[in-house]
């Protein structure tokens, strides 16, 4: 009696089960896989552009060299919408402090949050499979347990070797469900932390630059204000 072969003589809704949870543990390490990557780029060029940033010292060649890239990354199109929108609503002669910080941080909101749909999309997913594979599982081992019992009805003397083998490919599903769920919920709060801290890291970037344009702004319109008075 080996789980191959229990397989095989399950009952068509069984094997059915078994199959659709074969599917969503497939799917499951498809995202756990590639998420995973795709996440652990996002936090390299994440820091590596953090270090460039600190280590400019002139903030439009870094804009040009960040806009001219086609493959930009998370954090270079924040920047980058947020210091073409201070640029450009200091050619429509904003001169309001306020709102040019507020327009600038605005876009850097809108485009951060663009951002966080990326790096949370598929994890919905893995949630979804986490929490539903179980139940499945659990419905075809309620439904081979249930035709087992039906077909031992007709049986005058039943005996442990004809109740343990339905019984056992019935038990089955269940544990193909819980194979499937483990880690898509492992990996789903795993990813749940790590988008929290790249979401962390972004608001903070969006923090810190405004400050720096703030102070920036702050300071030219000082000089400003002592060229025109009088000498």
């Amino acid at each position: 009696m080996s789980i191959t072969s229990l397989i095989m003589h399950a009952s068509p809704l069984v094997q059915g089960v078994m199959l659709f949870l074969v599917l969503l543990s497939i799917i499951s390490w498809t995202i756990i896989i590639q998420h995973g990557r795709y996440l652990k780029r996002c936090r390299k060029e994440a820091d590596a552009f953090e270090d460039r940033f600190w280590g400019s010292s002139d903030l439009n060649t870094l804009y040009h060299g960040c806009a001219g890239n086609r493959d930009q990354s998370a954090m270079e199109k924040i920047f980058v919408a947020g210091f073409k929108e201070f640029a450009r609503m200091h050619r429509d002669g904003v001169k309001n402090k306020d709102t040019l910080m507020d327009g600038t941080y605005r876009a850097m909101k809108v485009s951060c949050s663009r951002e966080l749909e990326e790096l949370e999309n598929h994890l919905p997913t893995l949630a979804t499979i986490g929490s539903i594979s179980p139940y499945i599982g659990l419905f075809g081992t309620v439904w081979g347990i249930m035709s087992a019992f039906i077909a031992l009805s007709a049986v005058k003397n039943a005996t442990l070797a004809m109740v343990a083998p339905p019984i056992a490919e019935a038990l089955i599903a269940t544990a193909m469900g819980l194979f499937a769920a483990i880690p898509a919920v492992l990996f789903y709060n795993r990813y749940v932390v790590k988008v929290d801290k790249l979401e962390n890291q972004y608001l903070n970037f969006i923090d810190e630059f405004s400050t720096i344009l703030n102070r920036n702004t702050a300071a030219n319109a000082e000089k400003t204000d002592k060229k025109g008075q009088p000498s």
